[in-house]
C-alpha cells in the first residue's frame, strides 16, 4: 500500500499529479469527473456507536412511548428537558453565519475572565404544545437548578395551560444535572415540585447515548442554534431576545427567563433523605423510570405557596 491512501489531495492538487504523469487536465475537469463516479464531499456521519446497545434500550424506548401515550390521553403536561450547550457572555465569537455588509468584529480569544458570566440554558419543551421555555442561569448547572427552572415553567405557564392537573412526565436524558444518577435530582423533585405544588412527577430518561431522541433537542435547541447563528452573545439581555425571537414555520414559541441564583456544587444527599422520599420506580427499566407523589404531613399533604426566584 502507498501513502497515496493516506495523503488528502484536493482538485487542483489531484490535476497536478495527472499533469506529472503526462495527462494534461484543469480542476474543475477533475470536478467533473468525480462527480461522474458517484464522487462528492462528504463530512463524517455519525451513524456508528460506541460499544454494544444497552440490553434494556428497546425496552425503554418502548415504556417512553407508552407513558407519553397514556398521559397525552388524559391531556396531562408532558415536558422534555435538558441543558444547552453553555455560552460566554460578551464579545466571543458565536460558530455560525449571517448576511451582512462585513464580518462582525469579535475578541481573538474567548477567555472567561473577559466575559460577563457564563449562561447555563435550561430548556423546557412541552411536546404537546410545540412550546419552548428557556431558563438562563448564571451559575452552575445542578439538579437544584434543573428542577427550579421546572418549577419556574410550572409557575409561570403550566398551571394555567392545564389547570386541575396534578401528574406531569418528564423526559430526561440518562446523564447531567437531570441525568438518572444524581440524588439531588430525585430529592429537589420530591421537594420543589411534588410536596411545595402537589404534583405527581413520572420521570423517563432515554437510555445512555441517546439524547438526541429527546425532543426538546431538535425541537427547541436545533431551532435557537440557527436563530443566533453568527451573532455574539454580548449581553443577557441579547441572549433572551435571541432566544424569545426563536420559531419555526410549525409554530415553535419559545419564552426566556433569566434566573440570577447561585447554586451550589458538590452537594450531597444522605441516605436517610433518601429513604423519605416518596419515590417508586417502576418494573419495567426501573433504573430508567419512576414516579415521585407529595409526601403526606399531619395527614394533609404538604404544599407550600410556589416560590418566584426567576428574574423576567
Amino acid at each position: 500500500m502507498t501513502m497515496q491512501k493516506w495523503t488528502r489531495r484536493s482538485l487542483r492538487q489531484i490535476g497536478e499529479r495527472l499533469a506529472g504523469l503526462g495527462h494534461a487536465i484543469s480542476p474543475p475537469t477533475v470536478g467533473r469527473l468525480l462527480k461522474g463516479a458517484d464522487y462528492a464531499l462528504h463530512v463524517n456521519a455519525k451513524k456508528r456507536e460506541a460499544g454494544e446497545a444497552h440490553p434494556d434500550r428497546d425496552a425503554q424506548f418502548a415504556q417512553i412511548a407508552q407513558q407519553r401515550e397514556r398521559f397525552s390521553a388524559a391531556g396531562l403536561p408532558i415536558i422534555s428537558v435538558d441543558t444547552k450547550k453553555k455560552e460566554l457572555i460578551g464579545n466571543f465569537k458565536n460558530p455560525g453565519r449571517t448576511w451582512s455588509q462585513e464580518p462582525t468584529a469579535v475578541n481573538v480569544h474567548d477567555f472567561l475572565s473577559e466575559a460577563l458570566g457564563r449562561a447555563v440554558p435550561y430548556g423546557i419543551y412541552d411536546t404537546g404544545r410545540n412550546r419552548g421555555t428557556v431558563v438562563v442561569g448564571t451559575s452552575a448547572d445542578t439538579p437544584e437548578f434543573a428542577v427550579a427552572a421546572i418549577a419556574h415553567w410550572w409557575d409561570g405557564e403550566g398551571m394555567s395551560t392545564y389547570p386541575g392537573a396534578r401528574e406531569i412526565l418528564v423526559l430526561a436524558d440518562a446523564g447531567g444535572s437531570n441525568g438518572c444518577r444524581p440524588r439531588l435530582w430525585k430529592q429537589q423533585l420530591q421537594e420543589q415540585l411534588c410536596d411545595q405544588r402537589g404534583l405527581s412527577v413520572t420521570v423517563c430518561h432515554y437510555p445512555t447515548g441517546c439524547s438526541k431522541w429527546n425532543p426538546v433537542e431538535h425541537r427547541l435547541f436545533g431551532p435557537i442554534s440557527v436563530n443566533w447563528a453568527g451573532q455574539p452573545l454580548r449581553t443577557w439581555d441579547t441572549v433572551l431576545a435571541y432566544l424569545r425571537g426563536t420559531t419555526t414555520t410549525t409554530g415553535l414559541v419559545v419564552q426566556a427567563f433569566l434566573l440570577d441564583k447561585v447554586y451550589e456544587t458538590g452537594r450531597t444527599v444522605a441516605d436517610e433523605v433518601m429513604q423519605a422520599l416518596n419515590l417508586q420506580h417502576h418494573p419495567v427499566c426501573p433504573h430508567w423510570n419512576y414516579i415521585l407523589r407529595p409526601r403526606e404531613r399531619d395527614g394533609q399533604t404538604s404544599v407550600s405557596p410556589s416560590m418566584r426566584e426567576v428574574v423576567v
